[in-house]
């Protein structure tokens, strides 16, 4: 006779990965292809919010601040540069997402 613990074990393992990968599929399920393109024009909007805001911060320092130490306009450029590289992959990856329904609009539509 088998016993059922060798099943249990691999449950708890696997479980981060259904739940990671239950939201997108209810999305698609729900909304389909159109809702793949709105939530990418929504990423690639949150991308260009975040981008701004970060050269806004920046010009804002450098302008009320003026001339600062070379330490803390490392910081100040480290702090944009981050920004920027987070708000560049956002951007990309609602691109992707408005690619990939309008591929999945006309290739299953």
């Amino acid at each position: 006779m088998r016993s059922r613990a060798s099943e249990s074990l691999i449950v708890l393992p696997l479980l981060p990965i259904f739940l990671v990968g239950l939201p997108p599929m209810l999305m698609l399920s729900f909304l389909g292809f159109a809702g793949l393109v709105i939530l990418g024009v929504l990423l690639i909007c949150v991308g260009l919010s975040g981008g701004l805001d970060a050269s806004n911060a920046f010009n804002e320092e450098v302008i009320v601040r003026g001339y600062a130490r070379r330490s803390e306009r490392a910081a100040q450029t480290s702090n944009l540069h981050s920004a920027i590289r987070f708000a560049t992959m956002m951007t990309a990856t609602g691109a992707g997402l408005i690619v990939a329904g309008v591929v999945g609009f006309f290739w299953y539509g």
